[in-house]
């Protein structure tokens, strides 16, 4: 007698093996040997991310950024010879430049500000908690923009005084009109990163009617440009409002 079910033709696939995550390839430049430990013994932890290389100087950066290819530079504003700054200003001319998240023991609150205007996407504080650390780099890949909110406060007030390297006056008459639930998403959603393209698929609007609201935003809030408008999001907590088509 045969058994019906072995005769039976099953053809029986293997379950897929999911690809492993691509991870988070970051570089670290710091001029101080221990900072660039601790980073890399903190990120060898991680199963998303992994250190490409280090560098400890300004010019150095640069030229393994280009040979690396990294996602996010953790950034020291301070080094020898060709510093943060000098660095920021370099990677202005690459075609495929990182994201750059600046980690610095520096207080001078305009350095912050600077930095920012020079295009870095987030600002940590040495003496910052491991977790947070961790946080910032995901975000920052993310492309949301990372400030703590000392970060913000000293960078709110450098807008607000016209300090170096910001607009004279832009905070003032803030607030004077308030913002409609839509033009709060669309800040929150300039706060996480996205284009004005990005913006019109996800709200399901046109890209014309982004730049209308946005023309209106910063008409109503006084600032100038997309940094401005994010770290005012950052400041009132909007960036983290949901967004609705």
């Amino acid at each position: 007698m045969i058994d019906s079910a072995a005769s039976t033709n099953v053809e029986v696939k293997p379950e897929p093996v999911p690809e492993p995550a691509r991870k988070i390839r970051i570089l670290l430049a710091d001029d101080h040997p221990i900072v660039r430990d601790g980073l890399r013994r903190l990120i060898d932890l991680e199963p998303d991310m992994e250190v490409v290389g280090e560098a400890g100087d300004g010019d150095t950066t640069v030229q393994l950024i280009e040979k690396t290819s990294p996602d996010i530079v953790l950034l020291d504003l301070r080094m020898p010879g060709v510093d943060g700054f000098g660095a920021l200003q370099r990677l202005q001319r690459l075609p495929n430049k990182p994201k750059v998240l600046v980690v610095t023991a520096s207080e001078e609150k305009s350095e912050y500000l600077q930095a920012m205007k020079m295009g870095c996407s987030g600002i940590v504080l040495k003496h910052t908690n491991s977790e947070l650390i961790l946080k910032s780099i995901r975000k920052v890949y993310e492309g949301e923009i990372w400030l703590d909110s000392h970060t913000t406060a000293a960078v709110m007030k450098q807008f607000a005084s016209g300090g170096e390297g910001g607009s004279h006056g832009t905070v003032r008459g803030r607030d004077r009109s308030p913002l409609s639930q839509r033009e709060r998403e669309i800040v929150a959603l300039v706060a996480q990163g996205y284009k004005n393209k990005e913006m019109a698929e996800k709200m399901f609007i046109s890209e014309q009617t982004v730049k209308n609201h946005l023309h209106n935003i910063f008409d109503k809030l006084g600032v100038s440009d997309r940094l401005e408008l994010a770290l005012y999001a950052i400041h009132k907590g909007l960036h983290t409002e949901d967004s609705h088509g």
